[in-house]
């Protein structure tokens, strides 16, 4: 069976060597020495101020929230992960959405604007497939209206936008190191941001609140991550570079081969970005298309994903606020396929073979 992606695993014996000093240390979580080490150097491989290892993608959002004061009508993709919606709802703010444009699938300063209204206090936009957001236009708007904006970048690993990570852009940026990400702590995620308020805030927000063991600075969770998530990132930020490299490779025989069938491929954000291949989705003609060529690479067993599907501003807990939108007929339309370091040359032609035979 070929999955959608298969999680990179360092050679065993690299991670025993941190088991082994894990169990020589006894410390096991609460900020032990690994997951400083990972911070440190995860803060210097981003080029970011503020870096803070947690637990997972979703309290990074949760944890970036509240830093914000994020309260109200907070506008937002419907093009993404369900978690960048359902956090807002979680945190009791009220999800509006912005459409997104139809070649980068992000939206647009544009989009943003339109829905726009005396009630709303912040932005949480994504990064889709890694696929940064204009940024600079997000961010002039931003400044005019006097909003902040949180970035989920859970996709944006390693991705730069004019030779600086897409990451430094907007108040937050949060990341997801889940165990199918192109670099992940099996679970695990980050949360950046060059603002020295927030990062006091985000630091004792992830511990509970804590200011010392018997004094608390204020409202806080339990973010916090074990010394054996920080181990196996540790392991994996020296392979990153490599792995970045062989999913380009792969994605460039993807394009080559599916040449001349009728699909549409992601356009990255104009502009000099450095992009990661996070993803290799491709957007079908019509819903039909679509589940014709699923069922057939499911008969080969190649399991490819219908990621977002569906669009987020179909759940049942949200106000559905957009009409005529893209989002909602591209998300019956995008299909990512496999894609992962040991994936080989020969499973992409098969697979896009396969898609040719059905389409052409």
């Amino acid at each position: 069976m070929i999955n959608v992606t298969r999680s990179f695993l360092p050679e065993l014996s690299d991670y025993i060597k941190y088991l082994e000093g894990i169990w020589e240390r006894g410390h096991l979580t609460n900020h032990g020495p690994l997951v400083v080490e990972l911070e440190n150097k995860l803060r210097d491989y981003l080029g970011v101020k503020h870096f803070f290892f947690v637990n997972n993608g979703t309290i990074a959002l949760q944890i970036a929230i509240k830093a914000a004061g994020f309260k109200g009508d907070i506008i937002t993709t419907p093009f993404s992960y369900v978690a960048t919606t359902s956090c807002l709802v979680w945190e009791n703010c009220n999800p509006v959405f912005a459409d997104i444009d139809p070649n980068t699938l992000t939206v647009t300063a544009e989009t943003i604007e339109k829905v726009i209204t005396p009630q709303t206090t912040g932005i949480l936009v994504t990064h889709v497939y890694g696929n940064p957001c204009p940024v600079e236009e997000i961010e002039a708007l931003a400044k005019r209206k006097g909003l902040k904006v949180i970035y989920d970048a859970a996709h944006a690993f390693g991705v730069e936008y004019k030779n600086k990570s897409v990451l430094n852009y907007g108040e937050i940026s949060t990341l997801s190191f889940h165990a199918i990400k192109l670099f992940h702590t099996i679970e695990g995620g980050g949360i950046i941001t060059n603002d020295d308020e927030l990062a006091h805030k985000i630091s004792y927000m992830r511990n509970f609140g804590h200011n010392g063991p018997e004094a608390f600075y204020g409202v806080g969770i339990n973010g916090k991550s074990s010394e054996f998530q920080a181990a196996m990132g540790l392991c994996l930020i020296p392979k990153i570079d490599h792995i970045i490299e062989t999913r380009k490779a792969l994605s460039d025989f993807y394009t080559s081969s599916l040449s001349g069938i009728p699909i549409q491929h992601l356009q990255i954000q104009p502009g000099t970005t450095k992009y990661n291949f996070a993803y290799y989705p491709i957007v079908f003609n019509t819903e039909d298309d679509l589940l014709k060529v699923l069922k057939a690479l499911n008969d080969k067993q190649i399991m490819p994903r219908r990621y977002f599907y569906p669009s987020l501003n179909t759940l049942l807990y949200v106000t559905n606020n957009l009409e005529n939108d893209y989002a909602t007929d591209v998300s019956k339309r995008v299909l990512c396929l496999p894609l992962y370091p040991d994936l080989a040359m020969e499973q992409v032609r098969i697979i896009s073979d396969c898609i040719r035979t059905q389409l052409c």
